[in-house]
């Protein structure tokens, strides 16, 4: 089996999974306003930004950078965030039976100012993330829009059952900048307050930032949590909007859900961005799949949307909050606001079921779905 062995989350929230496990369950969020001039835009936004003092001052206890220039706000979170998950792994990150696995949209878009800055290029700070840790093989880079760290799940899958590599560490990262706030400001998708997912009253999403890795190793133990499976299904609706019948979403629910009894699943998180569309989508999605009974959350009101690292994030505290027989709560929540009769969590549940599904979509109409399972100690 696929074995999740080490984890890492770095977000406004906290620099450890555990943190941001327990500021969730504590209702409080990274999301803040910020006014107009931040990053030199014309106009204020909510978003979730990880303060630039404190990384740099957790970095730079490590030493571990080489490189001539100095490291991208990117390269500093997600080192950081291997770091910590390498050592609660107690793993070899050199090992040549170790393969880097690095998940995002953006990357380092800001670099696209300056002329000739490598940066810019995803394989390079890929290489770079990976040879710091002195790792000679050369990591494997998805970007696929918002489903980008569920990818990057199921590349390592793939990667461990073939047999060529025994651990995977897959990075999700992005950091915001005025291209990408003014990018989603331009499609009318920025809320001009907290975003509400699933609710009747919400407007819009918010962005956020964050870098989480997540180690998995091929085992033959039956115990901790497993990646079962996972499906990425593109229904091509739109380059920007989804599926109005929910396809892609479906099939990929299908698909993850096809062998297990759907009354052992604890919770579905969504991908719950709090626009019209996304939320309208997934809830027609979800009854399809005849899932309309299981509790869904979402985690957006606490971190934003996280973009290349949400997928990667947001596994990380659903099977965290699997272990610890908890239904996290859905932030921003009150009152339905979708067409279809789904349950969403707006408190604190407990659960002793043993499995629970990642659910993701993005632009050009992917979306993607993740089953895992805890087998206990």
């Amino acid at each position: 089996m696929i074995r999740i062995i080490g984890m890492n989350i770095i977000s406004p929230l906290g620099f450890s999974v555990e943190d941001n496990f327990e500021k969730i369950r504590k209702g409080e969020t990274g999301i803040q306003f910020f006014p107009i001039g931040t990053f030199g835009l014309p106009e204020s936004f909510y978003a979730s930004i990880i303060n630039n003092d404190h990384l740099s001052a957790s970095f730079n206890r490590y030493h571990l950078w080489k490189e001539k220039e100095e490291p991208t706000k990117i390269e500093m979170a997600s080192i950081l965030s291997a770091i910590s998950a390498i050592e609660n792994a107690s793993i070899d990150p050199s090992d040549e039976k170790t393969i880097f696995i690095f998940s995002t949209t953006k990357g380092n878009i800001s670099s696209l100012r300056q002329e000739n800055d490598q940066h810019v290029f995803l394989w390079n700070t890929a290489e770079v993330i990976a040879k710091t840790f002195h790792n000679n093989n050369t990591p494997i880079v998805i970007s696929n829009a918002c489903i980008s760290g569920a990818c990057a799940q199921i590349a390592a899958h793939r990667a461990l059952s073939s047999g060529r590599y025994n651990t995977a560490i897959v990075i999700g990262v992005d950091m915001l900048s005025d291209f990408i706030i003014s990018g989603f400001s331009c499609l009318k998708a920025l809320s001009q307050t907290y975003c509400r997912p699933f609710d009747e009253n919400r407007s819009g999403l918010n962005l956020g930032e964050a870098a989480a890795t997540i180690i998995y190793k091929q085992t033959n133990e039956n115990k901790g949590i497993e990646l079962v499976t996972g499906a990425i299904r593109n229904d091509a609706n739109h380059i920007s909007g989804p599926s109005r019948t929910g396809e892609g979403s479906y099939n990929a629910l299908q698909y993850v859900t096809r062998s297990i009894h759907k009354d052992d699943i604890a919770f579905i998180n969504t991908h719950g961005t709090a626009t019209l569309y996304n939320d309208e989508m997934e809830s027609i999605a979800i009854t399809r799949a005849n899932l309309g009974n299981i509790p869904i959350n979402s985690l957006k009101g606490y971190f934003g949307h996280t973009l290349g690292a949400a997928g990667i994030l947001e596994s990380i505290l659903s099977c965290y909050a699997m272990r610890h027989h908890t239904i996290l709560a859905t932030k921003g929540f009150e009152h339905l606001g979708v067409t279809q009769p789904i349950h969403v969590s707006n408190r604190i549940y407990s659960t002793n079921k043993k499995y629970c599904i990642k659910l993701l979509s993005g632009f050009g109409g992917c979306n993607a779905a993740l089953l895992f399972k805890d087998w206990g100690d």
